[in-house]
């Protein structure tokens, strides 16, 4: 193929975007069997199926994620192309692309990421959230600017990839007043048995923490786990048992969740890191996440 139909993109990605032939119909205003006969066409075109039928609904293939990853990218750069020329300065605001491990506190990455909202010229920030091994390959083909996450880049994984320590922190056990009055006293040992909720086993936050109880010979009683550690916090705010905190996002997670300090764990550390495809970091918006990180968060 040496040309792409647009026009059959833009049907394509309304598809993908709408999950039937019919919600996509009505949003581009016309006929389902128009928008049936474009599908076609493309998918004839590219040689490759994009849409398998589940139900009464389609869902994306392989080849169709990938093809929706890249219309995405084709749609956002047309509006902003629009928005460019209708501008009377026809200045293009650049986008950063970040890539948030999904395992790392959302408060933490709010912090962390509040100096690419101030840069000057004025950035778009995009935020990604996924795991480390679905984010590394967007980075090394450089659909990503960087990652931040708890855990770093391994030197054995196939991209040629650059971590950056941050910083790192130690923890703090939180729960509401209430609970945490109750366990303040006699802690670490005042946590047996008592109500916990964590990080889902496949965190590399869970391992520190399994590694500090059994140091601690701390058993407390595991009575839900959370890939979203912001749901897992406002479970904690609600009642239902402690939670351990990164101690650099603690002022935030006592003002956002209601919650209060029980007992700090230092020895309880965790590395957060910025990993990028280059080693030196030229990027205006990592430097400004990097430097405030060292100076205001970690230093």
């Amino acid at each position: 193929m040496e040309t792409l139909n647009f026009h059959h993109l833009r049907y394509f990605w309304a598809v993908a975007r709408e999950g039937t032939l019919r919600a996509a119909a009505e949003k581009l205003h016309v006929s389902q069997p128009s928008v049936s006969a474009q599908i076609n066409q493309i998918e004839d075109s590219l040689g490759v199926a994009l849409f398998q039928q589940v139900g009464r609904g389609l869902v994306l293939t392989d080849a169709g994620r990938l093809a929706m990853e890249y219309a995405d990218d084709i749609f956002s750069t047309a509006r902003e192309m629009v928005r460019a020329l209708q501008d009377p300065s026809g200045a293009k605001v650049p986008v950063f692309d970040v890539g948030v491990m999904d395992s790392l506190p959302k408060l933490l990455a709010l912090s962390l990421l509040k100096p690419a909202l101030a840069l000057n010229p004025a950035a778009r920030l995009v935020c990604h959230e996924g795991q480390l091994h679905e984010l590394l390959p967007e980075l090394a083909a450089h659909r990503l600017d960087m990652i931040l996450a708890d855990e770093a880049a391994s030197s054995e994984n196939e991209f040629h990839l650059f971590n950056t320590v941050l910083g790192s922190c130690g923890t703090t056990f939180c729960a509401t007043s209430k609970l945490a009055n109750k366990l303040r006293k006699g802690f670490p040992a005042s946590l047996n048995g008592q109500p916990v909720l964590l990080p889902t086993e496949s965190n590399s936050y869970r391992r520190h923490l399994e590694a500090w109880f059994d140091r601690n010979k701390v058993k407390p009683k595991v009575i839900a786990e959370f890939d979203d550690l912001a749901l897992m916090a406002m479970f904690a705010g609600d009642g239902h048992g402690f939670i351990p905190v990164y101690s650099v996002a603690l002022a935030n997670a006592k003002k956002t969740f209601g919650l209060s300090e029980i007992g700090e764990a230092p020895d309880c550390r965790c590395q957060i890191h910025a990993i990028t495809a280059e080693r030196k970091l030229k990027h205006a918006g990592i430097r400004a996440v990097t430097e405030s990180a060292r100076r205001d968060i970690f230093g």
